[in-house]
């Protein structure tokens, strides 16, 4: 009896390890599968398409059935024409946008989406903070109402100064991810954009229930893991304390992909085996 529940726990351990996935181009699913990666995080533009005709999705519906590496989730949400926060937001050509990409997420059976879209977020230099947060946090309910009608979370991503001057940090996006108040408005903290903003492995303590989702990479040159040998063990104990349960994916600049893709990989699994033995 004591052998079996030593092997149910060691199962359950093994269980509670976040499954490793790699942001990248559908056209990429096949060396994906053989660098030992689960699934894609793929962007909105290609996959969905949201401004290609129902004939052409209807194409690329076909090809993400025959992907050897299924796409999980979708980046770059909102293009940065379509602006969030500032004087010339029209709330009418946002919401329309957003129920077709998730009408047509509906469709594909792809139920996460990442929001960084730095652009379109962006505050303009002559416009308040205070009331780009409020536009944000209305037009965010909005759309993720949207969202749910469709079965789809959406995951408010961390970006650094240097992509965007509004939700920089993780502690921001967690607060704005408290104001929305949505049961499918939740976080996604980039460890990458965390360590170029010097945001400490400790904020993801406070994150326990709202974070569904983690993009990581290496400070310098947003490499891949193993590159510069980067240490993520304390973002990594972390997010074991806190119990996540989500997935983790490598989003970097790739110096050569399908060389280093399976390498990368086994880095970090290396890390979170030692994190979670």
């Amino acid at each position: 009896m004591r052998i079996l529940l030593c092997i149910l726990l060691s199962l359950h351990v093994l269980q509670a390890q976040p499954e490793v996935g790699v942001a990248v181009s559908i056209k990429e699913a096949g060396t994906a599968h053989a660098a030992g990666f689960g699934f894609l995080v793929a962007t909105v533009p290609e996959v969905i398409s949201p401004f290609a005709s129902d004939q052409e999705f209807a194409t690329r519906l076909r090809e993400l059935g025959q992907l050897k590496t299924p796409v999980y989730a979708l980046n770059i949400f909102i293009p940065a024409e379509i602006k969030l926060v500032g004087a010339t937001t029209d709330e009418g050509k946002i919401l329309h946008y957003t129920q077709k990409v998730f009408e047509r997420c509906r469709q594909a059976n792809i139920k996460l989406i990442v929001w960084g879209s730095g652009g379109a977020r962006k505050i303009p230099t002559d416009f308040s903070k205070a009331e780009a947060t409020t536009q944000f946090i209305e037009i965010a309910r909005k759309v993720a109402d949207q969202a749910a009608q469709q079965g789809i979370v959406l995951a408010l991503e961390n970006l650094n100064t240097t992509e965007t001057n509004f939700i920089n940090t993780v502690a921001e996006a967690l607060e704005i991810v408290k104001a929305v108040n949505r049961k499918n408005f939740r976080l996604c903290a980039d460890i990458y954009h965390m360590l170029r903003e010097g945001e400490p492995a400790a904020t993801l303590l406070r994150c326990k229930g709202y974070l569904v989702h983690i993009d990581l990479a290496e400070k310098e040159n947003r490499s891949a893991p193993g590159v510069h040998r980067e240490d993520f063990t304390a973002y990594l104990k972390a997010l074991k304390k806190i119990k996540y349960s989500g997935k983790l994916v490598l989003e970097c600049r790739w110096d050569n992909w399908v060389a280093q893709a399976g390498p990368s990989r086994l880095y970090l699994q290396q890390q979170i085996d030692q994190v979670w033995k």
